[in-house]
């Protein structure tokens, strides 16, 4: 039997069918069940996300369970795997990401499907204990807090100077981010952080020649 030969047929008889016992098809599929219950009960009680989608937190706790399915015939005969590569190759997902975090999840739950697929359940079990840890630990680190920008409305341009003043005597930082100035008036928009924006709302108000003052606050990230 030539060299070529005897390759041909380890890599035949690493692919046969009597690996896969039903023991093993239950315990995978089982495991792969219980880690996807809880990456399902994770997403719910981590999300941030103002719409809460059911389906695709359902989708989560199933990708497991398909991504196993899919290792355990790809391990059990060369030809199915050859075939679900070709297969698998040629699918496309068009579904937009709302989240990063719900990408970090997809990820999550496809690696879990992987590693218990490959038969290594306790790495599946103690990565995704180590994963839902080291997401609590990073929520109990407390944020920076954005700024806000300040919308200011004026009758005329005189009264920008008188402005800056009192934003300086609230805050160092201050940005202007917009100047809008019309026929009938003024608009500026500063991006500044202080502590007690109704004070400074109405001092503002109290210069002569302003219309109106409006602060707009959002959770965006902040750059350091």
């Amino acid at each position: 039997m030539s060299f070529t030969d005897a390759l041909k047929k380890s890599v035949i008889e690493g692919f046969t069918a009597g690996d896969l016992t039903t023991t093993k098809i239950v315990v995978a599929l089982g495991l792969a069940a219980l880690v996807g219950l809880y990456i399902f009960f994770i997403y719910r009680l981590t999300t941030k996300s103002n719409f809460y989608s059911r389906s695709f937190n359902k989708s989560l706790a199933i990708l497991p369970v398909i991504t196993t399915v899919i290792l355990l015939a790809m391990s059990s005969n060369i030809v199915i795997s050859l075939g679900m590569v070709g297969a698998l190759s040629i699918v496309r997902f068009r579904n937009a990401v709302k989240d990063t975090m719900d990408l970090t999840f997809l990820f999550w739950s496809i690696s879990a499907g992987i590693v218990i697929g490959a038969g290594l359940y306790e790495l599946a079990v103690v990565a995704s204990l180590a994963i839902s840890l080291f997401m609590a630990v990073l929520d109990i680190i407390p944020a920076f807090k954005a700024p806000c920008l300040l919308v200011i409305s004026a009758e005329n341009s005189n009264v920008e100077t008188d402005i800056i003043k009192v934003l300086k005597s609230h805050t160092k930082k201050v940005s202007l981010r917009s100047r809008n100035i019309t026929l009938t008036g003024m608009e500026l928009i500063f991006e500044l952080q202080v502590k007690d924006y109704s004070a400074l709302s109405d001092e503002i108000s109290q210069i002569t020649g302003i219309i109106s003052t409006s602060v707009l606050s959002h959770n965006g990230e902040l750059r350091i």
